[in-house]
């Protein structure tokens, strides 16, 4: 039970109630009291109506039925053919009129008569006097009655036939309200007619009284879980403001920290490439004492482009230590006017191939396409790019000699330049070739190295800083792959509209 409860409060911890979802909980709440206090209503109602009616009809029936048994008691009680005084003549007829009388006095009877047929025709008999004429004399020809019952002679006509076959007590409902009702009518054992009684019985005070009552105790419970769940609504959003309040000063906190973090992190990045392009310069700077060393009147002039290109890449790197994001104008510019050819040119040929540690284990091919078209981007930024991948070419080999053939191709058809430069050494470990959820290949991220395990201390960023650069900042595009015949391949992809 206890570890039920835990994976309970665990699923329930995991979504988040704000101030919005208790607002819609409480609407719903309050909607669904009020539809249930009106459904309860109106079924009350409906049950109160119905048993309205059926005790409106049985109390009808009753006095209407009461009646007409004292009416035959009481002529039950005299003899037809017993000759009668006057004063018990008289004695009868008021008997026969306070019977007939006397429901009256209940407001709701509206009408009351005996119905007879005599010679084909339904008479209704309404007056003591002309009952007792009716019953002890045997009269045929009867006086008028006072009262118009011509309803429930009409009624009655219909009903009949039925009526005499039965001998039941019949009901007949109008307007929901008059109950018109006729019980049989047999003095002697004999059927004689009906007593017929319009009553029309008003419960309406009861069934006021009644959902007045359910009214005020509706209205009470709502108003008390109203106020409950106000009560509890206030408490909550009070306290989800209280905790919104604190996450929002969390999330400020761990925004703050977190814009530390990055820039913590850009600055280490910062740090760590100036020092990777640092060993460069340096090596760019014994160039520069090499040719300075070697300058003779014959060669000034060739020494002279050579130590003017050194300077302007040293500059640039003392530069790209005063900005992490250079601004784009100091790199892609119609100022610019750089031909790929002669920057690869001169970076095998001038830098790679002064080397010692690369000669006779190196070897380079160049295949220059003559009709590569001049881009605008600064010469010494496609040095950083350009140069990090030969480097990495010319590290596959290890101790073996291997050859670099770097080619460049232009395709006037879709107007795009490609610069590959590939080796024939061990080529690229294929897991560092394998694209991740993000697109990008392993060979292309932060310390990742395809270098021997201690051969060097700060590896892993070559590749890198390459990548970073040609897609972020030259716009262009840089893929690696390893070739079928043995080693690797890189390809630059300069779209038309950089160029």
């Amino acid at each position: 039970m206890k570890n039920v409860l835990t994976r309970l409060r665990e699923n329930i911890g995991q979504y988040r109630f704000e101030i919005r979802h208790l607002t819609v909980l409480f609407i719903i709440l309050i909607v669904f009291q009020t539809i249930v206090s009106f459904v309860h209503k109106f079924s009350l109602q409906k049950i109160l109506v119905n048993t309205q009616e059926w005790y409106q009809q049985d109390s009808a029936e009753r006095m209407a039925n009461l009646t007409s048994t004292s009416l035959e008691l009481l002529l039950e009680s005299r003899s037809k053919n017993e000759p009668l005084k006057e004063n018990e003549r008289n004695k009868i007829i008021q008997d026969l009129n306070i019977i007939l009388s006397q429901q009256y006095l209940h407001q709701n009877v509206q009408e009351i008569c005996l119905l007879v047929v005599i010679d084909s025709s339904i008479v209704a008999i309404d007056d003591g006097h002309v009952l007792y004429q009716y019953i002890f004399d045997e009269a045929r020809s009867l006086a008028p009655s006072s009262w118009n019952h011509d309803e429930a002679i009409r009624m009655y006509a219909s009903m009949l036939e039925e009526f005499r076959a039965k001998e039941q007590i019949v009901t007949v409902v109008s307007d929901r309200q008059t109950f018109h009702t006729f019980v049989p009518f047999v003095p002697r054992g004999e059927f004689s007619g009906a007593m017929y009684m319009r009553n029309t019985p008003d419960f309406s005070v009861i069934t006021r009284e009644m959902i007045s009552t359910y009214d005020e105790t509706s209205v009470t419970y709502s108003a008390l879980i109203f106020f409950g769940l106000l009560a509890m609504f206030y408490i909550s959003t009070y306290t989800l403001r209280e905790r919104n309040k604190a996450q929002q000063l969390l999330f400020e906190e761990q925004k703050k920290h977190l814009a530390e973090q990055i820039n913590i992190e850009n600055e280490l990045l910062f740090t760590k490439r100036i020092y990777h392009t640092h060993h460069k310069a340096e090596k760019v700077m014994g160039f520069i004492k090499e040719d300075l060393r070697a300058l003779t009147t014959e060669n000034i002039d060739a020494i002279k482009v050579r130590i003017n290109k050194y300077a302007n890449f040293i500059a640039r790197v003392i530069y790209d230590m005063k900005w992490y994001d250079p601004p784009v104008q100091t790199i892609r510019s119609q100022i610019f006017r750089t031909d790929l050819n002669s920057v690869l040119s001169f970076l095998v040929e001038h830098v790679f191939q002064r080397i010692s540690s690369t000669a006779g284990t190196v070897r380079f091919t160049l295949e220059l396409d003559p009709s590569m078209p001049i881009v605008n981007i600064n010469e010494y930024v496609v040095w950083e790019v350009f140069e990090p991948i030969i480097q990495n070419c010319i590290d596959h080999a290890g101790e073996e000699s291997v050859t670099v053939t770097i080619r460049t191709e232009y395709h006037a058809e879709t107007g795009e330049c490609y610069v590959r430069i590939l080796d024939n050494g061990k080529g690229i470990e294929p897991w560092l070739l394998e694209t991740n959820e993000e697109g990008m290949k392993p060979i292309f991220l932060e310390h990742t190295s395809t270098k021997r395990r201690g051969t060097e201390h700060h590896s892993g960023y070559g590749c890198y800083i390459a990548y970073e650069i040609t897609r972020q900042r030259l716009g262009w595009d840089l893929d690696a792959e390893n070739l079928p015949g043995g080693g690797c391949m890189f390809t630059f992809n300069i779209p038309t509209m950089v160029l």
